[in-house]
């Protein structure tokens, strides 16, 4: 390998996936490893990952990685599904439940009973966030109420929490490291936004001990080296941020009203703010987007909880499909489906709803409804929801000209097709779809050296595709009617 093109190594840990791909400094894929790893749903609304099964199917996928790069990696970046809650022993390393994912509602009725009580608002004002129980405080809560000696232990400084991208970094630096980024730190309900702090009135509220939390880092930053024992080499660790935040780093989207969507397990959207914490009237996220060099750059955040789980949902659970590939094939058979409407809120319904009561529906069959109609009411469920955020960002002033898009659904040119007819808007896809991951890897590129700015970086992102709408506004909006009278008939 040159010396004038390092290598960089990026860990995306997934919702239902873990992967690690490397990069050389054009941003070109040199090596890449996925493994799937099991779900478990004890209860309904409740999510859980063994610890362990991610911890594996990490060092598989980094260790099967490094074995097909020839060079040394200048840096290693983490991203990772953000809000899901682990609670481990910093003696042993070993996790005291499982973890408890961000798609878990198990904490919904602790949710309403805070917000009958009137806590919602300070939540609101020092966190930008809802009380809701897709974030980590009320999952921490349940742990410590609910796992015997949990409390004690996590009092007397015998315990760390983290989210994945925490827990992950303390193993691979063999427990040396206890640390998170300011992006992860930002959806956790207990760190303000605005001092860029752990909250002291926000853990009292949720009665849990400062002993337990991570310190915050910047995104690019130095977070320590791998234990040379865990993935076979050791590696400076440079950069962090939660998937989304990573998304929108690798869609360069660095100047305010840039936005980006991604169409992994579920939707996220967001705008890039700049220096100003917006407040949304509309029931969206005011979040952290990224802190460098100490300086925060805010974004406004929607979230839908079901996107691409729903396509896995017509292959496991329904096995319609065989494989994501068949749903453009099919709904562009089957075209636009008029009075089917799927509702996918396995997990309740996020942004603008934030209602965790919420439950899956397939409304309006009939004697001639069949697998097509399905499969396509199922896609456009997705470009629904996301006009849902996009709307909701246009009434709190916020109207983006282009959306950049990406994760495995940005594949299926025909759902690309009808998101631009349904928002309106040009869409725009990256050659690397794989947004994630990249950011990840751009992350330590810049804290390693490999990248001097953010306008490095910029200039390596590259256009594959524009799909501009062609359906008129009459029938966008006709269509955009079917799917809110549909909502408001599973709203609990």
């Amino acid at each position: 390998m040159a010396r004038d093109n390092p290598y960089l190594m990026a860990i995306d840990q997934g919702t239902s996936s873990s992967r690690a791909v490397i990069f050389d400094r054009s941003a070109a894929v040199v090596a890449s490893e996925q493994q799937e790893f099991s779900q478990a749903y004890p209860r309904p609304g409740w999510v859980e990952h063994d610890p362990e099964a991610i911890w594996r199917s990490v060092v598989e996928v980094a260790r099967r990685a490094l074995g097909k790069a020839c060079g040394n990696i200048a840096g290693l970046g983490l991203t990772n599904h953000r809000e899901t809650t682990l609670v481990w022993d910093r003696e042993t390393g070993e996790c005291v439940h499982r973890a408890i994912v961000w798609q878990d509602r198990r904490s919904a009725d602790d949710c309403q009973r805070r917000r009958e009580t009137g806590e919602e608002q300070i939540v609101i004002d020092k966190t930008g966030l809802r009380l809701d129980p897709y974030f980590s405080a009320t999952k921490i809560a349940w742990i410590l109420e609910h796992v015997d000696g949990t409390r004690e232990a996590a009092e007397a400084g015998r315990l760390a929490f983290g989210t994945v991208d925490c827990f992950l970094l303390w193993r691979l630096t063999g427990g040396k490291v206890h640390a998170t980024d300011a992006s992860n730190a930002s959806r956790t309900l207990l760190f303000n936004i605005h001092t860029q702090e752990w909250d002291a009135d926000l853990l009292d509220l949720f009665g849990i001990p400062a002993a337990l939390m991570p310190e915050v880092r910047d995104c690019a930053d130095d977070f320590g080296v791998t234990d040379p024992a865990v993935i076979g080499g050791q590696i400076r660790i440079c950069g962090m941020a939660g998937d989304q935040q990573a998304a929108l780093i690798g869609q360069a989207c660095f100047s305010s009203g840039m936005t980006k969507s991604t169409y992994g397990t579920g939707c996220f959207v967001i705008v890039n703010t700049g220096n100003k914490a917006l407040l949304s009237q509309n029931d969206l996220l005011t979040t952290v987007a990224y802190r460098l060099d100490g300086q925060v750059t805010y974004g406004i955040e929607g979230s839908i909880f079901v996107a691409g789980s729903a396509i896995q949902w017509l292959r496991d659970q329904l096995g319609v499909i065989r494989c994501a590939a068949e749903t453009d094939v099919i709904a562009e058979s089957t075209g636009v489906v008029d009075h089917v409407h799927v509702v996918p809120a396995f997990a309740g319904l996020g942004a603008p709803y934030w209602d965790p009561d919420a439950r899956g529906a397939i409304l309006g069959l009939s004697r001639d409804s069949g697998i097509g109609e399905i499969v396509t009411a199922t896609l456009q469920a997705v470009a629904y929801q996301t006009r849902d955020l996009v709307s909701a960002m246009a009434d709190d002033g916020i109207n983006p000209s282009v959306i950049r898009v990406d994760g495995g659904m940005v594949a299926n040119e025909w759902f690309l097709g009808l998101l631009a007819d349904i928002l309106g808007l040009p869409v725009e896809r990256p050659k690397n779809i794989e947004s994630t991951v990249l950011g990840a890897a751009f992350l330590a590129g810049l804290q390693c050296g490999v990248y001097a700015s953010l306008d490095d970086i910029a200039s390596l992102w590259a256009s594959d595709a524009v799909f501009e709408p062609s359906m008129n506004k009459e029938r966008r909006d006709v269509l955009y009617a079917g799917w809110q009278d549909a909502v408001g008939r599973v709203r609990s």
